[in-house]
This record gives structure tokens, C-alpha cells and sequence, in this order.
């Protein structure tokens, strides 16, 4: 009988971060340790502890990788909308939603589980300064405003899809009205 073949590092990796998903999805963020993690993948403490560090490392690499989940999918919405600001706005809002569905509490509650993490703070301000870099990019061609305005109604923006997304987790509302709600602050912030 031979031998399973051994997980290459970046596969161990993948096969942690899924185990990890996984536990939120089913225990919730506050179940999560490198402990509990190395446990339910089957594998040593060290394990864990070489790929993430710490806790907070773990959860800071599983909010990367559900924010790069969000990027792509709002990036391929954008290259497929006609070229005018309502339907970029709907592209927007629409992206925006779906992929806190695609997601779904997950990211929510890793970064609720971050809160007041002082490694956390710095790499959510980076994903808010980029995020803003990208609707400033998506949003400059269909409107007048100077760059310092667009830029803070693009944070803005993120601010209020950030509290709709949440109603619609809740089950607050649906996506279609979520994802409409904030195209048209889109374009009523953006057309004055």
C-alpha cells in the first residue's frame, strides 16, 4: 500500500484556509484558533502556527482572501457595463451586494472579529484606500467633480454599501433593492 502523497506548503495552505472558512461558516469566528483549526485539518499545532502566525494573521489572510473574491468579481462586472453612470452605478451597486452574498456573514464576522486588532487596522485602511483608488478609476469618466470630492463621495460610497450590505445580510431587504439603493446614491452624489 503506498503512501498518500504529501501537501505541497501552498496546498497544506489552501487546505487550512478552507478548514478555517469552513469552522466559521458552521461555529463561527469566536470557535476559531490555530489549535481548533490544526485539529479539525488534521495536522499538528505548529502546522498552523508556521502558515498564520497567530490568530489574527489567520483572520487577517481569510478577510484578504474573501476581499480579492470581491475585487474580481466587481472588477469583470465593470469591464462588462455600457459607459455611462447609471449603468456603471448599477454595475456597482450590483457587485457590491452580490458579492456579500458570494461571501456571505462570513466577512462580516471576520471583521467584526478584527475589530480593535492593531494589525487589522492598517491592512482595512489599505483595502479601503484601494477600493477607493478603484471607484475613483471606474467613476472620473461620468462626472465633473474635482478629484479631492470624488474621492471623499467614493468613500462615501463604500461607507453606505458597507451599511446597505449589512441590512441585506440581516435580511433587512433584498439584494435587488440593496444593489439599487446604492446605485442611485451613486448617481445622485455623483451628478450634482
Amino acid at each position: 500500500m503506498t503512501k498518500p502523497r504529501r501537501l505541497t506548503k501552498a496546498e497544506r495552505r489552501e487546505q487550512l484556509l478552507e478548514t478555517a472558512f469552513d469552522i466559521v461558516q458552521k461555529e463561527g469566528t469566536d470557535a476559531l484558533t490555530l489549535g481548533y483549526l490544526a485539529e479539525c485539518a488534521g495536522v499538528s499545532k505548529p502546522i498552523a502556527y508556521e502558515h498564520f502566525g497567530t490568530r489574527a494573521g489567520l483572520l487577517i489572510v481569510m478577510y484578504r482572501q474573501l476581499d480579492h473574491a470581491k475585487e474580481v468579481a466587481f472588477l469583470a462586472a465593470l469591464d462588462k457595463a455600457p459607459r455611462h453612470l447609471e449603468s456603471i452605478a448599477q454595475v456597482v451597486g450590483r457587485a457590491y451586494m452580490e458579492c456579500y452574498t458570494d461571501v456571505g456573514s462570513e466577512w462580516h464576522a471576520l471583521s467584526a472579529a478584527l475589530k480593535g486588532a492593531e494589525e487589522m487596522e492598517a491592512v482595512q485602511q489599505e483595502l479601503l484606500d484601494h477600493y477607493v483608488d478603484l471607484y475613483q478609476e471606474a467613476l472620473r469618466p461620468y462626472c465633473n467633480l474635482d478629484e479631492g470630492t470624488l474621492r471623499m463621495r467614493c468613500i462615501g460610497i463604500i461607507g453606505a454599501g458597507e451599511a446597505i450590505s449589512k441590512e441585506m445580510i440581516r435580511g433587512h431587504t433584498d439584494m435587488a433593492t440593496a444593489a439599487s439603493c446604492l446605485a442611485s446614491l451613486i448617481v445622485c452624489w455623483l451628478k450634482s
